[in-house]
């Protein structure tokens, strides 16, 4: 699967036929505060119309009064923005994701999400977690559910049993970390994947084949890595509260990966995380 996307607003069409742009802002570890809020509500300006939260970044409020500024600030309407937020570890369980959702949407200020994820494969928990996402899903409160860190083999578990087959998941990824095994899975079963930290925290500035590419077409290694995600067909949300960096992660959609420029990229997984596994972590 790849991407011929031209533009910040072009999407990708979930299986449930939900439009989901190809690229957005993530807000992970940014704080609660008027950064947050500004960021937000540039990134809105500038064109973005996909933010990405979650319950357990303690920012969700922040993100909703950006919304909301930004709404009345800007022509852009409700309908045009895709919100993604996400169920923490220690609510997961039927009844206690269908509160947890409750307290995010009331945080956020919303009347619906557009995207709703189990943020971690809780052993034991996630597949009660999804039961409570399909009912959220089936009475018209999320457009798309789906999860995060799900290996295939956590997809598989999850699938057999489940009602309603995800839509998005979105796991760690970027040149050092390719997923390819996961991304191929996905695409089979009409799964969309999506990228968090495709930047790896900003530990492939220095690599030296990405340097190069850079500097080939004339820009950042940043830029490269995002177009790269794009061409594989992966969903991506850089995280940034800079004005100027957020407008240059979306200036991606004016040049083109060559085959080998892209294979060259692939040959940089190391198999490597930044964040943890989702097989083995304690939170």
């Amino acid at each position: 699967m790849s991407t011929t996307a031209k533009h910040l607003q072009d999407t990708t069409t979930l299986n449930n036929g939900v439009a989901m742009p190809w690229l957005g802002l993530g807000v992970f570890q940014v704080e609660e505060g008027q950064e947050l809020i500004d960021a937000v509500k540039e990134a809105i300006r500038f064109g973005y119309r996909s933010i990405d939260t979650a319950a357990i970044y303690n920012n969700e409020a922040g993100v909703g009064q950006a919304i909301a500024e930004a709404l009345k600030e800007t022509p852009v309407s409700r309908e045009e923005l895709f919100i993604t937020s996400k169920v923490w570890n220690a609510d997961l369980g039927y009844e206690s994701t269908l509160a947890a959702f409750e307290t995010s949407l009331k945080k956020l200020g919303l009347e619906y999400l557009d995207l709703y994820l189990i943020h971690w494969p809780v052993k034991g928990k996630y597949k009660e977690a999804w039961r409570a996402l399909e009912q959220l899903y089936k009475a018209g409160r999320i457009r798309a559910i789906g999860v995060s860190n799900f290996h295939v083999h956590h997809l598989q578990d999850l699938m057999a049993d489940a009602e309603i087959m995800p839509m998005v998941n979105q796991v760690e990824l970027h040149p050092r970390l390719s997923q390819g095994e996961l991304i191929k899975f996905c695409a089979d079963n009409r799964i969309q994947i999506e990228a968090w930290s495709p930047l790896a925290q900003g530990q492939l500035l220095d690599d030296p084949t990405l340097q190069e590419i850079a500097a080939k077409h004339g820009k950042s290694i940043a830029q490269v890595i995002l177009r790269w995600d794009l061409q594989h067909g992966v969903v991506t949300i850089p995280k940034s509260t800079k004005a100027h960096r957020i407008a240059e992660n979306a200036s991606v959609f004016d040049f083109e990966l060559t085959a080998e420029e892209m294979a060259r990229i692939d040959g940089l997984n190391r198999n490597l995380r930044v964040g943890p596994d989702p097989d083995n972590f304690d939170f």
